[in-house]
This record gives C-alpha cells, sequence and structure tokens, in this order.
C-alpha cells in the first residue's frame, strides 16, 4: 500500500516534468528507505500476531508450554529478531535516508530545470532568462538551427539581438546553457549600433531553485536543533524504527491465546495497538521532537511488559 502511495506521487510529477521509465524506477529507488522505515515495522508486528494467533489455533502453543517450554525463552528470540531489525532501521535512518532524500530533491530539480526550456520550432512569446527566443527548425537530439534571441533594453544594459545559425541545451546540475555557433549580436544604443561577430557562445540561465550540494550524514542531522521540519523527521522516523522492540511483547500477548476461548479480537487488537502508537507518535513528534522518542519507547515498553505478565506469563 505504501509502495501504491509513493508511486502515486511519483506519476504526479509527470504533469511538471517529463520522464521515461528508467527516470521513474530511480525515482522510485530514492523513495525506498523511506518505504522501508513504514513499512517493516507494521509488517514485522502484524505476521507475528497472525502467526503466534495460528499456532495457538492448532494448539501448538499450548503443546509448548504443557512440555515445560517456558514463554520467557518465546519472548527473547523475537525480542532479538525485533532488535535486529531495529538495528537495520537506523541504519536505514541515520544513512540511506538522509542520501536519498537529497538525491531525491535535486533530481527532481534538475527534471525541472531542464523542462524550463522546451523550445519548440516557429513559435513566439518563448523565452530562455531574460531572452525571447524565436528558433525556425528543431531536431529530436535538441539541436536548434535559425536562432534569433531579443533582449529589450534594461537599466543598465542596451538593447540586443543575437542571429545565431545553430545552437545546443545543456543542462549541468540543474544549470541551462544555451552554446549558440557561427553568429552575430547586434547592440543598439541611441546613437549607434555595434556587431559583433562570433565563432561560439554560452548564455547560462540559474534557475530559481538550483540543484543543491550533497550534505554529509553529520551535516544533515546536525540540523535537527535548528530545523523544526528536520527534528519532527528524526523523531517520527525513530519511534516507528523502535516499534519492533516497544511492540514485541504486546504480539505476544495478543497472538498466544487458548483458542476455545479466544477466537476473536486479534484484528482489532491490532489496529488499536497500531494507531495508538502512530498517533501518540504523531503528538509527540509534533510536541518536543528532539528529547521525547526515547520517553515514548521506554513507557511503550514497559506498558507491553505489564500486558505480557499479565496476559502470558500468570496464565501460561
Amino acid at each position: 500500500m505504501t509502495s501504491v502511495v509513493f508511486f502515486i506521487k511519483i506519476a504526479a510529477l509527470t504533469a511538471i516534468i517529463k520522464m521515461n521509465f528508467l527516470e521513474l524506477g530511480t525515482l522510485y529507488i530514492y523513495l525506498l528507505p523511506r518505504t522501508m522505515v513504514y513499512t517493516l515495522p507494521i509488517t514485522f508486528f502484524i505476521a507475528l500476531c497472525i502467526t503466534l494467533f495460528n499456532l495457538s489455533k492448532e494448539n501448538e502453543t499450548i503443546v509448548l508450554f504443557t512440555l515445560g517450554y517456558n514463554p520467557k525463552k518465546i519472548a527473547q528470540l523475537f525480542l532479538t529478531l525485533a532488535s535486529g531489525l531495529s538495528l537495520v532501521l537506523l541504519l536505514d535512518i541515520f544513512v540511506l535516508i538522509p542520501i536519498s532524500k537529497q538525491l531525491n530533491n535535486n533530481f527532481i530539480e534538475y527534471k525541472k530545470a531542464e523542462a524550463k526550456f522546451n523550445i519548440k520550432a516557429n513559435e513566439f512569446g518563448q523565452k530562455f532568462a531574460d531572452w525571447l527566443v524565436y528558433i525556425e527548425h528543431s531536431d529530436d537530439t535538441k539541436l536548434y538551427s535559425g536562432v534569433t534571441l531579443y533582449q529589450a533594453p534594461m537599466e543598465n544594459e542596451d538593447e540586443k539581438l543575437i542571429v545565431a545559425t545553430t545552437a545546443a541545451i545543456d543542462n549541468e546540475k540543474g544549470i541551462l546553457r544555451l552554446n549558440l555557433d557561427k553568429g552575430k549580436i547586434f547592440e543598439f544604443s541611441k546613437d549607434t549600433i555595434q556587431q559583433i561577430n562570433f565563432d561560439e557562445m554560452h548564455l547560462n540561465s540559474n534557475p530559481k531553485t538550483p540543484v543543491g550540494a550533497i550534505q554529509s550524514i553529520e551535516e544533515y542531522w546536525s540540523g535537527v536543533f535548528v530545523d523544526q521540519r528536520r527534528a519532527y523527521d528524526l523523531a517520527f522516523f525513530l519511534l516507528i524504527a523502535l516499534f519492533p522492540m516497544a511492540s514485541t511483547l504486546i504480539a505476544l500477548s495478543i497472538g498466544i491465546v487458548t483458542y476455545r476461548y479466544n477466537k476473536s479480537g486479534i484484528y482489532v487488537a491490532m489496529f488499536v495497538t497500531i494507531s495508538t502508537y502512530l498517533l501518540l507518535t504523531t503528538l509527540v513528534s509534533t510536541w518536543q521532537p528532539q528529547f521525547t522518542p526515547i520517553i515514548v519507547f521506554v513507557l511503550t515498553f514497559f506498558i507491553a511488559y505489564i500486558i505480557y505478565q499479565k496476559r502470558i506469563r500468570a496464565i501460561f
């Protein structure tokens, strides 16, 4: 479901910028680290609940406990697996997400900058930076011929006209460059007209949101104390990454049942647990994102331990 949501977001970008299938795949890969954080913890919790419930349904857990198998060993096993998953997610949060997010933003800005220069032949009113552009012919390789550029007089500059035989567009890190070949520049002042012939000429156009440099991981996360949005992201991601550890004992309490007396309620319990944790995570991340994640995790684990003691240790 999360992947579908991200695919819809990516598809919405195609209304603004033009992308081929490979570029769509590249964007999805950039979003994959965030997808893992959202999906793996909840998937682990649901899978653990359903697996244990199915074992209880077949009376296999009852057989284990009857043979003297301690529930504590089951809890230790799944807590170890949950800890491993949380460590992988923490690595994803602190290393992969900063890099992938910056690459994703730069890629989108790069494509937006490229889309800003989409000159068509024999059409008026097209612009490149401060220049009005008219071309007679273009091909699929973005090679233009019969190029005319006009710049209206400005405060410190005279009126200019450029005529070139051919032109090509380059996009380097979001900075557009128009390369003109074999042409003339005409500069009109009140009293004179100056002409300059050239073999090659380059015109640059800097976008409003240029492609930025990639910050180091340390630089990226050091902003949590000054950037409220980044602090919220870190707090939210941390709490989601710690969810497997915080909820393992709850999953055992939901999944390990006496099936004869507890046939229903597992799905409601899973929904309530996930919804409550996500709601608490969102509220706390908004309130005090720099300091409260560890408090929420400890509190959740403590509540899970109490539930586990009453529903599992006291019975089995």
